[in-house]
């Protein structure tokens, strides 16, 4: 039974002894592991100079630069559509005709009351001039002057009256007759013959057709109101039509609203855009319609030869505070200091890049300028053929540091090396 229990105790010793070597391993493992300075993976690429041509993009409606919308200006039946939709029309020729019977009548109604009012006027005007006669010789009385002085201007008020009112007349029977107010083309037709439309002076009558300038197309988009700053007359926008997916075509920027154009107002979907009108030049066999959808990427600014690095590898980074400490806020200024921090929390925020130097990323604080999809200028910060960190995402806003040391691996050259350590290949 005493070599059982030795040999027992023997064993749970060895057990022991191998558990206690392996958490010595363990524990010497995890200590290793935590001082084992970490190695970013970077790609890189040169600091050089090129053309950045700044754009703002913005999609929209083709649209004829100049169309007028025909409406009725009286009411009653069209008995007179001598034209069609798509119908090429000349100015002064003849688009639509609503019946005038009611209102020839009444032109001719106050053409009777104008040559009565006239007759009265001749008549009262003679007595007039008879009675002023007498009356400079004392035969009439006074009474009498009044009263040849009154029918006179009576007779006038009524006679003008009646001509203001035949004129009227006149000018309501012509508007029974719409014609052309230009060279153009019929581009929407809404009303039938036979149809009845209204209208009247004061208010805006039934809409007929339209007739438009197709040989000059323009874009209208809406523009941001952050970037319709940047955004001036002439130009040159690259517009891109649906109806022609595999071609670009060539616009101006022609007119920009002065006016905002707010949708969601005092909601979070709350957007002001100004319109920006582009004028197109089509070129030949290409047919542009009104209510093309499309899409403009308007050229801004070009600065040509400036240092350029990729829009990726600038992030932002708490700027080294350097000198004394400051002082620790009272308990009563606390509160007070804590707002204020948090006020000028985005103040303190340095824009910066990261460059490789001897196998670390330097941050370099640097000042942007215009951009175009890809690269964005440099007003301030970094030099020519300088590797600038330009990937990936996660590293440049979250992993680098200042001194990081880094791995680069560039998928251009396919080579993949630590410039951190020459010794290290991994």
């Amino acid at each position: 039974m005493a070599n059982g229990n030795d040999k027992k105790s023997k064993k749970k010793v060895i057990i022991l002894s191998i558990i206690g070597v392996v958490l010595l391993g363990l524990v010497a493992l995890v200590f290793l592991g935590s001082n084992k300075e970490t190695i970013v993976t970077v790609q890189t690429e040169k600091i050089e100079k090129r053309t950045i041509t700044q754009i703002v993009t913005a999609t929209g409606k083709i649209q004829p630069e100049v169309q007028v919308k025909i409406n009725a200006e009286v009411s009653g039946e069209i008995i007179e559509l001598p034209v069609r939709e798509g119908q090429r029309v000349q100015k002064g020729q003849l688009l639509v005709r609503i019946k005038p019977d009611a209102y020839q009548a009444q032109f001719e109604r106050w053409q009777a009351s104008m040559s009565v009012a006239e007759a009265n006027l001749q008549k009262a005007d003679a007595d007039h001039k008879r009675v002023s006669e007498l009356y400079e010789k004392k035969l009439v009385s006074d009474a009498d002057m009044d009263a040849a002085r009154t029918t006179y201007q009576v007779s006038k008020a009524t006679y003008d009256q009646s001509k203001a009112s035949l004129k009227e007349a006149r000018e309501t029977l012509a508007k029974t007759s719409i014609y052309s107010p230009m060279d153009g083309v019929v581009s929407q037709l809404k009303s039938e013959l036979a149809e009845r439309v209204s209208g009247s002076t004061f208010t805006q009558g039934t809409e007929i057709m339209t007739v438009a300038d197709l040989s000059r197309m323009e874009a209208r988009v809406d523009v941001g109101e952050n970037d319709v700053v940047t955004v001036s007359i002439g130009d040159t926008a690259r517009v891109e039509v649906d109806a022609y997916p595999d071609r670009r075509f060539v616009g101006t920027v022609s007119r920009i609203a002065n006016t905002a154009k707010t949708t969601g107002l005092q909601t979070q979907d709350q957007v002001t855009n100004f319109e920006v009108r582009i004028l197109l030049e089509a070129p030949k066999g290409i047919q542009f319609r009104p209510g093309m959808s499309m899409a403009a990427d308007i050229e801004t600014e070009t600065r040509a030869n400036v240092f350029a690095i990729p829009i990726q590898s600038v992030t932002v980074r708490v700027p080294k505070v350097e000198g004394p400490k400051p002082e620790e806020p009272k308990e009563g200024e606390a509160q007070l200091a804590i707002k204020k921090s948090k006020v000028k929390e985005e103040d303190k925020l340095d824009e910066v890049i990261f460059v490789v130097e001897e196998g670390k990323a330097k941050t370099v604080k640097v000042k942007r300028g215009i951009s175009d999809d890809a690269y964005v200028e440099l007003t301030q910060g970094g030099a020519e053929n300088m590797e600038v960190v330009s990937g990936p995402f996660k590293a440049i806003n979250r992993d680098l540091e200042n001194d990081s040391k880094v791995r680069v691996e560039n998928k251009k050259t396919g080579k993949t090396g630590t410039i951190a350590d020459k010794g290290e290949s991994k």
